[in-house]
C-alpha cells in the first residue's frame, strides 16, 4: 500500500504463509528472480539482492548509498557481501565480524562472532579489528542459492517445492502453504554466512565485509526506540494521547487509541494499542519475546493477528466482540472485490458508511449507497465490490454460533485464494 502511494510498482511482494526466519524468505526471493519476474528479468541479467531483514535507523543516507554502491560492485563479481558497523561502544546485543585482509575497498571476513559478554566486547572494541554485524547483505540470487545448496540443502529443497507450487495474483506471490510450513526455520547468518565466512577465509570464494559509519541503529528493542527518538526535558519519549506527570523520567510512552496517564515511574516502556498494552522496564525489553511465546502457547488471538488486518481488497478492523456477535469495519479499495463466499455458522449485516458498494446475495445483484443496509443469511453466497473511485467503508455485524475466519467457503476469488482463508 505504501509503494502504491508513492508510485512504485513491485515485480512481486512475497507473502509467507508463516514465518520461517530469514533464510527461507531470502531463498524465495532468489527463486523468484532466477525463475523470472513480471519484467522478464533473471539472475543472468546481473541482478544483485540487497537484504535488509530488520528495522534500522540510518542517519547518513548519502553515506549509506555510497556503501551500497561499493557493495553492489563487489556482489556483481560473485562475492557474498555483508556490511559491518564501526562500533562506538562494547555492545553485547550485536554479533561481531572480525576483519581480515583488505580486498578491493572491503575486508575479507575472518570470522563471525556470536553476541559476546561485556568483557569480550571490550577486548574486541580495543583492537579496532571488529565490526558490529548489521544483518545487511548483498549477493546475486544464484550465489545465494549455490551456497544454500552447499550448506543447507534441506532448506533449498523445501523452498524449491513451495516455489514450484506457488501462485501469483497481481503484485502478491504466495508459496504453497503446506510445503513452506515443512521448511526448517533458520537465519541467514546460521544457514550460510557464518559457514561461508570460514570457507572464504580458506580461499574457496570471497565473503567480504564493507564498513559502515552512517549513524546506524537496529531498532530491535523498545529501549532502542527510546534512545533514538526525540525526548522532552524529563527524558520521556511521548507519542499519542499521553499525559506524563512531572515525576515521570526517562520513559517511552506511546498511546494509539486512548488516553495514557503515567505518574511516578522511571525507565519504563508503556505501549498502548487497540488490543493489548505492554508495560516493561527498559532493562527487561529483551524478555518481550518470552511474553509472545506465552501468548502463543495460550493460543491467544493477539499473537496471530493485529486488530486491523490487511487483505488484497483492503482492510478490516475488529471493533467489538461479544457472545454470538462480532462487529467489523471494512474498507474496500476502489475497483476491489471480496471473494464470492458463504458461511456455515454466521449471518452478516452490512451498513454502508461511505461510498457505494455492489452486493451479490444469492441470485440478486444490487447497489447500496451511504446509510443503506442489507442482510446475508447463513449459507447464502455473497460478495461485496467497490465499483467507485473512493474507498468504501462498511460496518459489518456478524451473528452466529461460530465467528472465526476459517468459516468461509470461496467460490470465486480474483486473488487466487480459493484454497485458503
Amino acid at each position: 500500500e505504501h509503494m502504491r502511494q508513492i508510485g512504485i510498482r513491485p515485480n512481486a511482494i512475497a507473502l509467507e504463509p508463516e514465518g520461517r526466519n530469514t533464510a527461507p524468505a531470502l531463498t524465495l526471493a532468489a527463486l523468484i528472480l532466477t525463475s523470472g519476474s513480471s519484467s522478464g528479468a533473471t539472475a543472468d541479467d546481473g541482478n544483485v539482492m540487497l537484504v535488509m531483514p530488520a528495522d534500522h535507523v540510518i542517519k547518513d543516507v548519502p553515506g549509506f548509498q555510497k556503501a551500497l554502491q561499493t557493495g553492489a560492485k563487489l556482489a556483481a563479481k560473485g562475492n557474498l557481501v555483508t556490511f559491518g558497523i564501526v562500533p562506538t561502544s562494547p555492545e553485547t546485543g550485536y554479533g561481531y565480524i572480525h576483519k581480515g585482509s583488505v580486498n578491493d575497498s572491503a575486508f575479507r571476513v575472518a570470522e563471525f562472532v556470536e553476541k559476546p559478554d561485556l568483557a569480550a566486547a571490550e577486548r574486541m572494541l580495543a583492537t579496532e579489528e571488529y565490526l558490529w554485524n548489521s544483518g545487511l547483505f548483498m549477493m546475486q540470487p544464484s550465489v545465494w542459492l549455490r551456497e544454500l545448496e552447499r550448506y543447507r540443502p534441506d532448506i533449498a529443497r523445501a523452498c524449491e517445492a513451495a516455489h514450484a507450487a506457488s501462485n501469483l495474483d497481481g503484485d502478491f506471490y504466495r508459496p504453497d502453504a503446506d510445503l513452506f510450513a515443512a521448511c526448517p526455520s533458520e537465519s541467514i547468518d546460521y544457514a550460510v554466512m557464518e559457514r561461508a565466512g570460514s570457507a572464504a577465509t580458506a580461499g574457496a570464494f570471497s565473503c567480504l565485509v564493507v564498513p559502515l559509519d552512517v549513524g546506524w541503529s537496529d531498532l530491535g528493542a523498545w529501549s532502542t526506540l527510546w534512545e533514538e527518538g526525540s525526548k522532552d526535558a524529563s527524558g520521556n519519549l511521548i507519542q499519542g494521547d499521553v499525559y506524563a506527570h512531572p515525576s515521570m523520567k526517562d520513559s517511552l510512552l506511546i498511546s494509539q487509541h486512548r488516553l495514557l496517564a503515567a505518574v511516578g515511574l522511571k525507565d519504563v516502556i508503556v505501549v498502548e494499542t487497540a488490543d493489548a498494552v505492554l508495560v516493561a522496564h527498559k532493562d527487561s525489553v529483551q524478555d518481550v519475546k518470552d511474553l509472545v511465546a506465552h501468548l502463543k502457547a495460550e493460543h491467544r488471538p493477539e499473537q496471530r493477528n493485529h486488530r486491523k488486518v490487511h487483505r488484497p481488497w483492503g482492510t478490516y478492523e475488529t471493533v467489538d466482540v461479544g457472545g454470538r456477535f462480532q462487529v467489523k469495519r471494512l474498507s474496500v479499495n476502489p475497483g476491489a472485490a471480496l471473494s464470492l463466499q458463504m458461511h456455515h455458522h454466521r449471518a452478516e449485516h452490512w451498513v454502508v458508511v461511505t461510498g457505494t458498494v455492489k452486493v451479490t446475495r444469492g441470485d440478486e445483484e444490487f447497489l447500496l449507497t451511504e446509510n443503506q443496509s442489507t442482510y446475508v443469511p447463513v449459507g447464502v453466497k455473497h460478495r461485496l465490490e467497490n465499483p467507485g473511485t473512493i474507498t468504501t467503508e462498511i460496518i459489518e455485524v456478524q451473528t452466529g454460533s461460530y465467528l472465526e475466519e476459517d468459516d468461509i467457503v470461496r467460490f470465486q476469488d480474483r486473488y487466487n485464494r480459493l484454497d485458503s482463508t
